[in-house]
């Protein structure tokens, strides 16, 4: 039992939570929802104690064991197996210890630690530590490739795995399902639903909390209130208590009838039943919501697109991937794929990860060039790409207000300022810098640079990382009311189900329409997850590679990771160069003195500006390239 005692916390000057009396009891799977900013990550440093409460007391049970994902992963030479069997500390005790007493021939010794070692069933440990990377994403090959090698996103995934790993009574879990895609966040859910101890889960991601949590603690104005149940009854209780204040009445009949008419939209179109039928069964989960949807700080629209064309784009017999380096072939992805995609089609991409659904997307934009076939796309096209690295593109020290003025330089400040504050950058905020944006921000200014070109194509890959749930409620309202067309991937099945109206499922070299709803890609994952242990065992049976064949297959494959490696170095620190002879020539072209010297003067800095930006945004295009062969 943890237990807590007119607690209060500050960060500065600001008060987070104060006067909170609670009681979390042994066994709660207890999600930890509210606004960004609201206290949530504070609140798990306290119970960690890396954070002392500003009044108040908190009790933990004494020799209470604690699990927690890191922040941070060190570039460890350890393979990625031990790495996550390292999380159970004592049993790494005990196997050093075994592994010392055995190098020194101290048999007394050696028993000792054998015992126990048996005793922290230590000896299944290494099958244990396989069955979490197999389940987040981990192929079978990497389980002994070292950490360093790792990407970020995938040094995340180990930290997970390692946290999963440590024996706990309770698990705190901080936005799990950020760097995951949808097949390891259903696997993760079966896990936790499985895990006895008591968890703590932060997350924007409410079908994975619908999933999980047995209780849900909602932090809103320095308070902490307590709910029995998943995330959709503490909206459906929390949307009674403000109807019992009579909290916008008005609003909330407008907001019913907003909702009942994308029932009735949906139940009419008999050509798409089951996805159809499913998107009304999530409308109907909203039923009785909407005081808390009336609730959020903000809404937002896409503007309808200037033009609209019947048919947008099309992929004829495409081989998606990418272009080979220095005389190597190309790596193949994606093969034979015919895809048509017409004005007001909305479609989800589904697959495992690394399947090629990013590649398929980066193929609809033109950024990566058909390896066979044909891209057509129509001349009024007009695409708004959201990719995952599209956040960190924004500029350091750069405003909203600079990025906007940046894309539309002849139009005045107040219709800026306008439009960036139904973006919720409003006042003050629309000109401070990007810096000190936490990750929801930033994503959210990416999406209204977006909006404001006012595409009639969508193409998004991952666009709610960072968001906070009020934000994904907006965008999915925003997605739905969209009047173009939309192509979206998504580990956020929520999200997936109330904006898309049919699917394609990205997997195995191919790219498909897939006939069903989002609970028919669950079951077909599980089934697929059948038929491959049955592969494997029947590889297992085959004739294996030589111990030749495999040293060299190794020893290619090593030489092109490390062409690949040496190349993206090479990239790193030219980009560095870059960047600081570009903040040379801005802080010069910054400077008055500049503007009242020689003309030809200032037009060789802008000329030159203009050159190393374009140099900068091909070097960027090829290392991210690199980079996703690298970790696929």
């Amino acid at each position: 039992m943890i237990s807590f005692r007119r607690f209060a916390l500050r960060r500065g000057s600001r008060l987070l939570l104060s006067d909170i009396d609670l009681v979390i009891q042994s066994g709660w799977r207890l999600g930890v929802v509210g606004r960004n900013g609201c206290g949530k990550s504070s609140l798990f440093a306290a119970l960690q104690g890396t954070v002392e409460p500003d009044a108040g007391d908190l009790d933990l049970p004494a020799r209470l064991r604690m699990a927690s994902v890191a922040q941070e992963t060190p570039a460890l030479p350890d393979p990625a197996i031990e790495y996550v069997m390292g999380g159970d500390e004592e049993l790494a005790t005990a196997l050093r210890d075994e592994f010392d007493a055995q190098a020194r021939g101290d048999t007394e010794a050696m028993a000792k630690a054998h015992h126990r070692i048996e005793e922290l069933h230590g000896y299944d440990a290494r099958a244990r530590a396989g069955r979490l990377l197999h389940g987040l994403g981990f192929s079978p090959e990497t389980h002994e490739t070292p950490v360093k090698e790792f990407s970020g996103g995938w040094r995340v995934r180990l930290n997970l795995a390692r946290a999963l790993m440590a024996p706990s009574e309770l698990l705190l879990l901080d936005e799990p399902t950020n760097h995951l895609d949808l097949d390891a966040v259903l696997w993760l859910e079966e896990w936790l639903r499985r895990y006895q101890g008591t968890l703590l889960v932060i997350s924007h991601d409410r079908e994975f909390l619908d999933g999980v949590i047995t209780h849900t603690l909602h932090l809103n104005d320095g308070r902490a209130k307590l709910y029995t149940g998943n995330y959709s009854a503490f909206e459906r209780q929390r949307a009674e208590q403000l109807r019992q204040q009579q909290i916008a009445h008005e609003r909330e009949q407008a907001e019913r009838a907003h909702l009942q008419s994308f029932v009735d939209r949906f139940k009419a179109k008999a050509s798409k039943a089951k996805q159809a039928q499913s998107r009304v069964k999530r409308l109907e989960k909203l039923a009785g919501t909407e005081a808390v949807r009336v609730e959020r700080p903000f809404h937002f629209n896409f503007a309808v697109p200037d033009r609209l064309p019947d048919s947008m784009l099309q992929l004829e017999e495409v081989e998606a991937g990418y272009p080979g380096e220095a005389g190597e072939p190309p790596a193949s992805i994606l093969r034979n794929v015919r895809f048509r995609l017409e004005a007001g089609e909305r479609i989800g991409l589904l697959g495992p990860n690394g399947a090629g659904k990013s590649t398929l997307v980066k193929t609809l934009v033109g950024e990566l060039t058909p390896l066979g076939g044909e891209r057509k796309a129509h001349k009024d096209l007009k695409i708004g790409y959201f990719a995952q690295h599209t956040v960190e593109s924004l500029r350091e020290g750069y405003s909203p207000f600079d990025h906007l003025q940046d894309k539309a330089p002849g139009v005045g400040a107040q219709p800026l300022r306008d439009f960036l504050g139904t973006w919720n950058f409003a006042g003050d905020r629309a000109f401070e810098s990007v810096d000190g944006f936490s990750g929801g921000e930033r994503a959210r200014l990416a999406l209204a640079l977006i909006a404001w070109d006012k595409p009639n194509l969508l193409l998004l890959d991952e666009p709610t990382n960072h968001l906070d749930l009020d934000m994904r409620e907006a965008l999915a309202d925003a997605l739905a009311e969209f009047d173009g067309a939309l192509v979206l991937v998504s580990h956020d099945r929520h999200l997936l189900g109330m904006v898309c109206d049919s699917f394609w499922r990205v997997a195995d070299g191919d790219a498909e329409p897939f006939d069903g709803d989002l609970e028919d890609y669950a079951a077909w994952l599980r089934s697929r997850g059948s038929a491959n242990k049955k592969n494997r065992k029947a590889e297992a049976k085959a004739p294996v590679e030589s111990p030749e064949e495999r040293r060299r297959r190794a020893a290619d494959q090593r030489d092109n990771e490390k062409a690949a490696r040496l190349r993206v170095k090479k990239i790193e620190t030219r980009v560095a160069t870059i960047e600081g002879e570009l903040t040379t020539l801005e802080a010069k072209l910054a400077d008055p003195a500049t503007y009242n010297g020689p003309t030809a003067e200032m037009m060789r800095l802008g000329q030159r500006q203009t050159e190393l930006r374009k140099e900068k945004e091909t070097l960027e295009v090829e290392w991210l390239e690199l980079y996703e062969k690298l970790e696929a």
